[in-house]
């Protein structure tokens, strides 16, 4: 291997959106979605595409970018899952 340094990314990606791992070890993203009766936080499966999207709402001053992982697990696990409309 070549002496490149290692540098660890410690960015976010835009949009405030935020990659956490759950009980189970999957990736799932949070996305916020801000809206007059709070914030809507939608979250997707980034590593297993047969989980269902689930979305939330919470209160308004919380920010997705500034909570535990704790709390993003606790918030998925109390997310109803996004199904289709028939």
């Amino acid at each position: 291997m070549s002496g490149l340094p290692h540098h660890e990314n410690t960015t976010r990606p835009p949009g405030g959106d935020r990659v956490f791992a759950d009980a189970e070890g999957r990736l799932w993203s949070a996305a916020p979605h801000h809206e007059s009766e709070g914030l809507t936080v939608v979250f997707t499966c980034i590593s297993d595409g047969r989980q269902s999207g689930r979305a939330i709402v919470v209160e308004p001053a919380m920010e997705v970018g500034n909570v535990a992982e704790d709390t993003l697990r606790a918030w998925l696990e109390a997310a109803p899952r996004i199904g289709r409309l028939t």
